[in-house]
């Protein structure tokens, strides 16, 4: 079940029917109260939640999502006017696992949608551990070592490493990588991922060829040549 909280009437009945179109079982709201009176019956799966809204705003319904330990960890995407940096940036920081800015393509939604949900399933069976030439880690002891010597990694580093490691083969460009870390985009700032991939590497000593650049797109491990 996927709750949609927009108070605009015709995006919301474009946002439940495309969403439905695509498979997901959907239920809209119009505002704060019907919604929670619908969180009381049934926790969805992600909720789609309109920032602007009588009465209640999203961010306040944010909050309270996360202040519950039930919902705590409840995929959240937030609907933002265009220009809204701060919002997106307050939101997010406020818990919210991803944004879409209005106004939004239908497919661009479906796809961030399916996105999330992807990364936030907390049953799908991914493995806890890589070996790959001389690196090993492990993901539930937030290990890293090289040779057997214990690698220490920023909290950043290791999610990027594991992030590849996941998916080995897969060309991830910047922005990619930073959606897929950081939550969301810093427009101009793919900077940011190279400095963690040049650090990353430097820590990874003698396994630091595992971390393929492709020239023009982004970085891999496990390439086929």
């Amino acid at each position: 079940m996927i709750y949609v909280v927009e108070d605009e009437s015709n995006i919301r009945k474009l946002v439940v029917y495309t969403l439905q179109y695509s498979g997901f079982e959907t239920e809209g709201f119009g505002d704060a109260t019907a919604f929670w009176q619908a969180m009381r019956q049934r926790t969805p799966k992600l909720v789609l939640l309109d920032i602007m809204l009588p009465g209640e705003d999203g961010l306040s319904i944010l909050q309270k999502i996360r202040a519950v330990p039930s919902t705590a960890k409840l995929p959240i995407m937030l609907l933002t006017a265009k220009d809204s940096e701060y919002d997106k940036v307050f939101g997010l920081d406020l818990g919210a696992d991803d944004y879409l800015a209005k106004p939004f393509g239908m497919m661009e939604m479906v796809a961030r949608v399916k996105s999330l949900l992807r990364r936030t399933d907390t049953n799908a069976k991914e493995p806890e551990t890589f070996a790959i030439g001389g690196l090993f880690v492990s993901i539930p002891r937030h290990l890293v070592s090289v040779q057997g010597e214990e690698v220490v990694l920023t909290l950043k580093e290791f999610d990027v490493l594991v992030l590849l490691l996941r998916h080995q083969g897969i060309v991830f460009s910047r922005d990619k990588i930073m959606s897929e870390i950081w939550g969301y985009d810093f427009d101009g700032e793919s900077r940011t991922i190279d400095v963690h991939i040049r650090t990353l590497r430097q820590k990874l000593g003698v396994c630091e060829h595992l971390i393929e650049t492709i020239r023009g797109v982004g970085y891999r491990i496990g390439g086929s040549g």
